[in-house]
């Protein structure tokens, strides 16, 4: 059996974006109540300095779904905009009840936007950074009512936390970094802890994770690599330690859209990440009001030079100005600003979808109250400010800045041609042993040709082309990923490659700078199996909260008695490590049933994932030592509420459908007869039953199973069951006459 050891150290990773879902749909305004009492109220905007959170109640309603969440946290939030009239704030789902999440989110920032006339300038960004594929907050325009009475319109956006990062990058063990004024980046010694420099009451770069260890080893050294690597090692070191080419598009969105109060002009308003996954930083933007015109300098954001875009003087910006100074990624921003402004930014384009958020909002801003109150716009204002200046810190209309910044930025650009960008390298262990390797590459020639360079031990370099042709693993064709395979691959082999992709032009790209390494080993093969599942939980079995969801089954058919805790269940093979098994023992013979509910706060048989019923991928991989092998999977097709699918016989090769699931028990037993209904007593009553005597209408054999498959009581030839014993939750009992009977425990 093959166990296959990959190095992730050199691996880039794609990050995700999820969907609007519920919470952050855009094609509407949905409506945010706030109940919350009317004295506590006024001490919060007595107090407009107070971080100090108050019971409240939440009601969200977006016409499709209408949800009350009582005991939510609620306070005001931002800076500056706690003394403006028209305030912001924040919502706190997890404050009083630990855990609890609306929609995956744990907080929710409700901004006023009170500076913006057109009440659109942070949403366009968010739009444009998730259309250029950086990982940045979702939003969406809401209207807020307090204690029934209309606060206004306001702009719902994404909380930049744990979550975030967990959904975006696929962990979130690493250090995440609020980063605020005066955050330059400039290097203040090799001592971590002078990286904790303080600004008032809080710290410049301040830690949101892993506060306990309160460990800035990893930020001094992005910072040392960044202010002092000698040039002929710049571009080598800093890719090991921060994802710049991600951060080339940032910087050529913050240019077009005018964010001056961000990192590189006002060194503000930024967050790093470091992913674990890659062990590289990410920067992340964060409060991107100041944008599109937005003025309190009296500086022409839309003619000021895109190659120095800092501050003059003794102001040091070390990240921008290094890799400005440095022609390869110089020539890459100027590539992504070209690319950004003929695919979003251009008027013909973007304009369009101006006008459509403009016309929806219309109505919730005439019928605002808080609108007019801090600089006095009416909606006349709300109207012109779109194409033209309003005077004061409103010099210019929103789309006379945008046509005006691309006009004069497509003038400044001096375009090279560039060498191929290559990043998010991966590769995956395919079912038959080969190594699928995927990459992307961008590059002013549409066609670069793009080949992986590896070497079997200590054999000779092979070059092997790879392709964007959606037929060699590589996604969709056109899609700028392309992909390939490296196969007969011996066992106990080291296989180490990399990326080479070269142009017309005559530039040629090789990619990591050190090479990535596999190794292949000889291992023993635990029998652990995914033996059943069900992907559409109606009324099957609920779990010990009383909820009907998605459930896998797990069974061990080996010999001995194998360890869960270093293992991983997963729904993308791309992701392996996804949600980590319990802690927990699983004897030969024996079935574990997890709970797939993305809903993991409630316990170590819940998963971070649900199942699709309309298909996807199962798997079970073995520990990071092991390069995470993957030890069985399943990939299915659309599935029938109720029906499970499952192994025939338990751990055998042959799929089928299960009219009659078995969760926690051998599919051999599919045939009992099961009693969906509570309210009847068919076998067992009363049902529900308290604490004493649950009671059978015959002499039975009987097995009671608590929802997580594991066996509870057994007792043969019983009328009466003591269940003192059992603590609440929902049970399965069998009986040798082949009924199966779901009962609540109280």
């Amino acid at each position: 059996m093959l166990v296959i050891c990959l190095s992730f150290n050199n691996i880039f990773s794609q990050a995700y974006f999820p969907e609007k879902g519920e919470v952050f749909v855009d094609s509407i305004v949905p409506r945010i109540d706030i109940f919350i009492n009317p004295d506590t109220l006024a001490w919060i905007y007595d107090n407009p300095e107070s971080y100090h959170e108050f019971h409240a109640t939440f009601i969200f309603n977006n016409g499709n779904i209408n949800d009350t969440i009582y005991d939510v946290g609620f306070r005001l939030r931002g800076n500056t905009s706690r003394w403006a009239q028209k305030k912001s704030f924040k919502i706190s789902f997890n404050s009083f009840d630990p855990g609890r999440k609306f929609y995956g989110l744990e907080k929710m920032n409700l901004n006023g936007e009170h500076n913006d006339p057109s009440v659109i300038r942070s949403k366009l960004c968010w739009d444009l950074f998730h259309d250029f594929k950086i990982p940045a907050p979702r939003s969406n325009h809401v209207e807020v009512y307090i204690n029934h009475n209309y606060y206004g319109l306001y702009i719902n956006v994404e909380h930049i936390d744990e979550n975030f990062v967990l959904s975006r990058f696929g962990n979130n063990q690493g250090n995440l970094y609020k980063c605020l004024w005066p955050a330059d980046l400039d290097y203040l010694g090799p001592n971590p802890d002078d990286y904790k420099l303080m600004h008032g009451d809080r710290r410049v770069y301040e830690l949101k994770t892993n506060k306990a260890e309160d460990d800035y080893s990893d930020l001094a050294h992005l910072i040392q690599i960044i202010n002092n690597t000698p040039q002929e090692n710049f571009i080598s070191e800093l890719d090991k330690v921060f994802n710049v080419y991600d951060y080339l598009k940032i910087i050529a969105i913050d240019i077009i859209t005018g964010n001056w109060d961000g990192y590189i002009y006002n060194k503000n308003n930024f967050y790093l990440y470091k992913n674990t996954k890659t062990g590289k930083f990410e920067y992340i933007p964060y409060d991107t009001d100041n944008t599109f015109g937005i003025d309190w300098m009296n500086i022409s954001w839309a003619t000021r030079d895109i190659y120095q875009w800092q501050q003059g003087g003794d102001e040091v910006r070390p990240l921008y100005t290094r890799l400005m100074n440095t022609p390869e990624f110089r020539d890459q921003y100027s590539y992504y600003l070209k690319k950004f402004i003929n695919e979003y930014s251009d008027d013909n384009i973007f304009f369009p979808k101006i006008d459509k958020i403009k016309n929806m909002i219309l109505p919730y801003v005439e019928n605002d109250p808080f609108y007019p109150l801090d600089y006095g716009f009416t909606t006349g204002d709300f109207i012109n400010s779109y194409v033209t200046a309003l005077g004061g810190h409103v010099p210019i209309g929103l789309k006379t800045y945008i046509s005006l910044r691309n006009t004069t930025a497509l003038q400044q650009i001096i375009q090279n041609n560039i060498s191929p960008i290559i990043k998010y390298i991966n590769d995956k262990i395919t079912p038959d042993k080969n190594l699928q390797i995927t990459a992307f590459i961008e590059d002013d020639d549409d066609n670069p040709e793009v080949n992986v360079l590896y070497k079997i031990n200590d054999g000779s370099i092979i070059s092997e082309e790879i392709f964007d042709d959606g037929e060699h693993g590589d996604g969709y064709a056109n899609d700028n990923f392309y992909g390939g395979l490296i196969t007969n691959i011996p066992v106990n082999s080291t296989i180490s490659y990399q990326i080479s992709a070269s142009d017309i032009y005559n530039n040629n790209s090789i990619m990591p700078f050190e090479p990535i390494i596999v190794q292949l080993f000889q291992s023993a093969n635990e029998n652990l199996f995914i033996n059943e599942f069900l992907a559409s939980n109606d009324n099957n079995i609920a779990d010990d909260f009383g909820e009907y969801d998605d459930w896998i089954e797990i069974f061990n058919a080996d010999e001995n008695a194998v360890w869960l805790g270093d293992k991983y269940l997963s729904d993308n093979f791309d992701k392996p490590d996804k949600w980590q098994l319990p802690d927990v023992i699983i004897q030969p013979g024996e079935f574990i049933l997890i709970w797939a509910d993305n809903d993991n706060e409630q316990g170590q048989y819940h998963t971070n994932f649900k199942l699709d019923k309309d298909g996807e991928e199962i798997g079970i991989f073995d520990s990071e030592a092991t390069g995470y092998f993957l030890l069985d999977s399943i990939v299915f097709n659309e599935q029938s509420t109720d029906i499970s699918f499952g192994r025939n016989p338990d751990g055998g090769i042959n799929w089928m459908f299960y009219n009659d699931p078995t969760p926690g028990i051998s599919n051999l037993k599919s045939d009992i007869k099961i009693f969906n209904s509570i309210d009847k007593n068919l076998i067992a009553f009363p049902n529900p039953v308290d604490n004493g005597m649950l009671n059978f209408n015959k002499t039975v054999n009987v097995r009671i199973f608590n929802s997580l498959g594991q066996l509870m009581i057994s007792k043969n030839h019983i009328e009466k069951l003591d269940v003192d014993i059992l603590p609440k939750g929902f049970y399965l009992i069998l009986t040798d006459e082949g009924e199966r009977i779901k009962i609540i425990k109280n």
